[in-house]
Parts: C-alpha cells; sequence; structure tokens
C-alpha cells in the first residue's frame, strides 16, 4: 500500500491536475494574445497558445501534493521551487524574448543554489575510465555545464507537435524504472508525476485543434530544470543507484543513452553554427525535426522517428551491458550510435536532398507512409480531446 500511496497515486492525480487546468490555461492564453505566432523559422501556420508549460508543472505539484515525497524531502522542495523559478523566467522569454546571457546566467545560479541546498553534484564516475570519485573543483564546473546543456537541449528539441512532451514522457518513464529498481522512492515519485502530468498536453499538442497549446519555454526549462535533477542524482557520490554500478552497469552510458537525441542534436547544430562564423544561439532550421519535415514527414511522423531512435539507443546500451561489456564500451556504444543518428544521418539526408536521386526518394516515400494526421481514427480521436 505505501508504493501504492507514494508512487501510482501522485502520478494519477498529476495526470488529472494536467487535465483539469489545461482548457483554463488554454482560454487565458487565447484572450491575453499568449501565443507563438508563424515566422520562417517556425513549422506552424497559424499562432498557438504557448502557455502549456503551465499546465505541465500545475500537474507535477498537485501530484506531488498528494504524497509524502513532497513534504518528507527538503530536496524536493526546493527542486520545486527551481522549476517555478524557471517557469517564470521561460514564460518571461514566450513573452518577452530574454536574451541569451541573461537565461544562461538564470539557469546558472538556479543550478548552484540546487547543488548547494542539496549538497549533490556530478562527482562520481561509477569506474568509468577507471575513475570514481572526482574532486570538487571538477565536480562543481562539470555539474553546472551538465546541467545547464541539459536544460538547454530539451528547451531545444521543442519544435514539432509532440517531441519535447513526448521524450519528456518517455525518459521520465525511464529514469523511474532506474530509480525504482535502486529503491529511490522519492526520484521514482517525482518522475512519474512529471511522466502523469505530460500525459494530457501531450495530446492536446498532437491530437488537439481548437485545443492544441505549445509547451513553450516554460514548459521546457521546468522539464529540462528536472531531467538534470535526475542525472545529478544518479551520479552523485550517495546515489543509490550504486547497487547497478556494482553489477558492471554503466551509469554515465545509462543517462547519456536517455539523453542521447536531444544532447547529441544540440551538440551538432551549435557545433555547425559556429563553423558558419554564428552564434551557436543564433536560431535557425537545423535541427534534426526541420530535417524530417523536409523529407516530407508530418510532425507525429517526426516524432515517431526521434523517439524510436532514442529509445533504440537505449535498447542498444542495455543489451551490452547485458552482454557483459566493460563500462568503457557501453559508452563508447552509445557515443557510436548517437552521432550516426545525428551527425552522420544528417550529412547523408542533406547529400541526398542536394542530389535529388533515389535515396531521397526512398526517405520521402516513407515520410508520406507515416503521414497519420486527418485520417479516419485521427479525426475521431481529435474530436474527442477538443472535448476534454
Amino acid at each position: 500500500m505505501s508504493v501504492l500511496n507514494n508512487i501510482i497515486i501522485p502520478a494519477l492525480f498529476a495526470f488529472l491536475g494536467t487535465l483539469w487546468i489545461h482548457p483554463k490555461i488554454l482560454k487565458i492564453a487565447i484572450m491575453k494574445n499568449l501565443v507563438d505566432n508563424p515566422d520562417a523559422r517556425k513549422l506552424q501556420r497559424n499562432p498557438v497558445p504557448v502557455m502549456g508549460g503551465m499546465a505541465v508543472f500545475f500537474g507535477i505539484t498537485i501530484g506531488l501534493c498528494f504524497s509524502q515525497t513532497m513534504f518528507s524531502s527538503p530536496g524536493v522542495f526546493m527542486l520545486t521551487t527551481a522549476m517555478l523559478i524557471m517557469l517564470y523566467i521561460g514564460t518571461m522569454d514566450d513573452i518577452m524574448n530574454l536574451t541569451p546571457t541573461v537565461r544562461f546566467m538564470i539557469e546558472i545560479i538556479v543550478v548552484c543554489w540546487l547543488m548547494y541546498i542539496n549538497r549533490a553534484s556530478i562527482n562520481c564516475f561509477w569506474g568509468l575510465w577507471g575513475i570514481d570519485i572526482i574532486p570538487l573543483w571538477i565536480s562543481g564546473p562539470l555539474t553546472i555545464f551538465a546541467a545547464v546543456g541539459i536544460i538547454n537541449a530539451i528547451n531545444l528539441i521543442d519544435g514539432v507537435n509532440g517531441l519535447s512532451s513526448g521524450y519528456c514522457f518517455m525518459a521520465s518513464v525511464l529514469f523511474a524504472t532506474i530509480f525504482y529498481k535502486a529503491g529511490n522512492i522519492t526520484m521514482t515519485t517525482l518522475s512519474l508525476s512529471a511522466a502523469g502530468a505530460i500525459v494530457p498536453f501531450f495530446l492536446h499538442n498532437v491530437f488537439g485543434n481548437s485545443t492544441k497549446m505549445f509547451i513553450g519555454d516554460g514548459g521546457t526549462l521546468v522539464i529540462g530544470t528536472m531531467m538534470s535533477m535526475f542525472v545529478i542524482s544518479i551520479l552523485s557520490e550517495y546515489s543509490k543507484c550504486a547497487i547497478f554500478a556494482e553489477d558492471g552497469m554503466g551509469l554515465i552510458p545509462l543517462t547519456l543513452a536517455i539523453l542521447s537525441m536531444p544532447i547529441f542534436d544540440t551538440l551538432r547544430v551549435m557545433s555547425a553554427r559556429i563553423m558558419r562564423g554564428k552564434s551557436p544561439f543564433h536560431p535557425d532550421k537545423t535541427h534534426l525535426h526541420h530535417l524530417f519535415i523536409e523529407l516530407n514527414f508530418s510532425h507525429v511522423g517526426t516524432t515517431i522517428c526521434i523517439l524510436s531512435i532514442n529509445f533504440i539507443i537505449v535498447a542498444l546500451w542495455y543489451l551490452s551491458y547485458k552482454l557483459g561489456a566493460s563500462i568503457d564500451t557501453q559508452l563508447y556504444i552509445v557515443v557510436a550510435m548517437a552521432i550516426l543518428s545525428t551527425f552522420v544521418f544528417y550529412g547523408y539526408a542533406k547529400r541526398l536532398i542536394r542530389k535529388n536521386g533515389r535515396g531521397l526518394r526512398v526517405l520521402t516515400a516513407i515520410g508520406k507512409a507515416i503521414h497519420f494526421e486527418k485520417k479516419g481514427v485521427w479525426s475521431v480521436i481529435q474530436r474527442l480531446i477538443d472535448k476534454l
């Protein structure tokens, strides 16, 4: 019964909280014209309300309020406070377009505050390259770099319907599985509450017509902050996941596999911008999801493909672990697959587009084949979701 109270019930209330608040926030966003307007870089054709992050955060908070975790764990309370700060900053960015410098400074301050309050950082490599505990002068900057990088990587994949919310649901469930098996009920509750809160938003974002909202920077910064704390929790020297490291599981390869597509696509995009002599934060249409759209994939088809690739990378990492690969080898497999799925695939597809040959026709045919929108059951689901 205690497991039910601490895990399942909070996730259920998180789901119901987002489901209840979503139409109310949508109404406010429309009344106040808080929308994301289309431009040359964006993929939508019409203005779309952009306050979805508020609905997701509300759901997470409601879920935690129905668990002892919020009240018995100061760390979770502080993380929720940090997520609230990020929600405000992201919402301000959605409305006022803050500069990257301001956002980065606030993100760094929030991460430093969480490290100080929780007395936790990425300070253990758990046997990778023969390294275990690392000193504070290395772990501090490494944690800030990793956490801020994760936050912005999650933010930058928010480009097509269902991608950021679908990815965050998948990652939350994967992290919840790891935490549950490690006996970390606090983090299990937090991650499953996030998963539960994301589901109603995902349904409206993918299937909704009149009820569609974008999660916005407010939502991606909230979820990104949570993901970064999951990674810190796993890679801290006092992590309950140490039981897996003792069995030969690479914890760094594990976290990198779960975060592979957002992280490596962000690295690819930013490195390409720098090589062209532009700021790494200069917006453009060079993300992987833009490529799939260019190849005639639908939004849903793009989301399915990218999430499937990410899941395959996780599955290959797990297979290498079960087959007895060393921790170092597990990492190299994850990195190699992630590079193939982002850097190499993007370059190859762009080359096909320039040549306009048979390979391009094959990819565009696949894209057309998985256009699910506006067909049969899709329209029925859309009408049902719009009534919620």
